[in-house]
């Protein structure tokens, strides 16, 4: 748990403790993405797995013991491999990361950054491997401050300058290996979190061509994309909100009011 959480936010299954093993990005229900996380992702996986043994191995008369507990060390050495299992790639969880906007991918993600970079697979490490990765990416990291990964604490401070920065070298900046991120991101109207905007008359002309991050906090919007405009130029763009009214109707629609304004740029 990062102490930077809120409670709120960690009942409300916004973020809950990182564990190195989780099922459904650590959901009780792959289908529902929404409500209160397992509080031991772990645990719960284990137990899932337990579950699923039992009910495939009593047609064969297999007999599984109720409960599941840790072990109380590593496995001994040259202990047999009974089965084996991938999750999915890091590209695939990359993407569902950047659709749905899921910070307890995000977390795991900044994690797995840490520990192939040589640093501790901790929060803090965590936050130092991005901040490598923004400044090799040539975004000036100048009053940039991280305090945990996925955005979810109130003390992160990232500038919209340096997200237009962001979304540029990855649109068109010289490391190509970023161009894959772009398949995550949601597309207005269409997909993710974009999916159910830009169906109204101030917006719909930003339907299918606005693709954009989402941001989304009890007092701040953000929206952080690039758009193909009118003239066939290609646009980025970040939008920040800050000190918003909760739940304000026209929070969302001002956001993409602005990014649609930019699909239908252009001398026509």
């Amino acid at each position: 748990m990062n102490p930077n959480w809120q409670s709120g936010d960690v009942e409300a299954g916004e973020i809950a403790p990182v564990f190195p093993l989780a099922l459904n990005s650590a959901r009780f229900d792959p289908a529902v993405t929404t409500g209160p996380r397992p509080q031991d992702s772990a645990m719960a996986a284990a137990s899932e797995f337990a579950g699923r043994l039992r009910a495939a191995g009593a047609g064969a008369g297999l007999t599984v013991a109720a409960g599941v507990d840790r072990s109380p060390g590593a496995a001994p050495s040259g202990a047999a491999v009974l089965a084996g299992v991938d999750s999915a790639t890091v590209a695939e969880q990359v993407d569902m990361m950047l659709q749905v906007s899921d910070n307890y991918l995000a977390e795991t993600m900044g994690r797995m950054a840490a520990l192939a970079t040589g640093r501790p697979g901790s929060n803090d490490g965590a936050t130092a491997a991005v901040a490598a990765e923004v400044a090799a990416a040539g975004i000036t990291p100048d009053a940039v401050k991280l305090v945990d990964v996925c955005g979810l604490a109130m003390g992160n401070q990232v500038s919209v300058r340096q997200f237009t920065d962001g979304v540029r070298a990855i649109t068109t900046g010289s490391d190509t290996r970023l161009r894959a991120a772009l398949d995550g991101f949601p597309v207005g109207g269409l997909s993710g979190t974009l999916d159910t905007r830009y169906g109204d008359a101030a917006t719909s002309g930003g339907a299918g061509l606005v693709r954009a991050k989402t941001g989304t906090l009890n007092t701040v919007l953000a929206l952080s994309g690039y758009v193909v405009d009118a003239d066939g130029r290609l646009l980025v763009f970040s939008f920040i909100g800050n000190g918003l009214t909760p739940g304000a109707a026209g929070n969302k629609v001002a956001l993409d009011r602005a990014a649609t304004a930019l699909a239908g740029c252009g001398c026509r």
